[in-house]
């Protein structure tokens, strides 16, 4: 997609604004994704050893809001951390229809081990730009965030 866009001045500047965005945060997942691949893991695997691991053993649809992936795509990613004894699903004790999946050792293990690792690398992506403008960045992306879920 290129920036070339004949529009008016406001369609332009979103265009380009968009762009910016997602090839900045491409270039960001592909080198997580690279680093994450050393431990067999994709970003949506270690998503969810991150989630469960700081908040705790979650059901499957929280799972899927938390690494914001569809029913069948958590549903593929838990299946795959199940085959690897990185997690497990236990149904529900107040709806037997529900499976909460949790951490097994092995899994909090993976996860203490990747997690400073990720960390540091995200940091060191981070590093050009300073504290107040890290927080600016955050901001905007909120706030575009949250426009766009209204």
């Amino acid at each position: 997609m290129g920036n070339n866009y004949k529009g008016s001045k406001k369609e332009t500047e979103s265009l380009n604004t968009y762009i910016k965005l997602i090839r900045s945060a491409d270039s960001i997942s592909s080198k997580i994704n690279l680093e994450l691949s050393n431990y067999r893991l994709t970003e949506s695997q270690f998503g969810v050893l991150d989630a469960i691991f700081h908040r705790g053993p979650m059901k499957h649809r929280e799972l899927g809001k938390k690494i914001l992936k569809s029913g069948g795509n958590i549903t593929m990613v838990i299946n795959n951390l199940e085959k690897r004894d990185l997690v497990q699903r236990r149904r529900s004790e107040k709806d037997r229809r529900e499976f909460i999946i949790h951490l097994t050792p092995k899994g909090r293990n993976k996860i203490k081990e990747t997690l400073p690792i990720i960390v540091k690398k995200i940091k060191k992506h981070f590093e050009i730009l300073n504290k107040d403008e890290q927080r600016e960045l955050q901001e905007l992306c909120k706030i575009v965030g949250m426009q766009i879920r209204k």
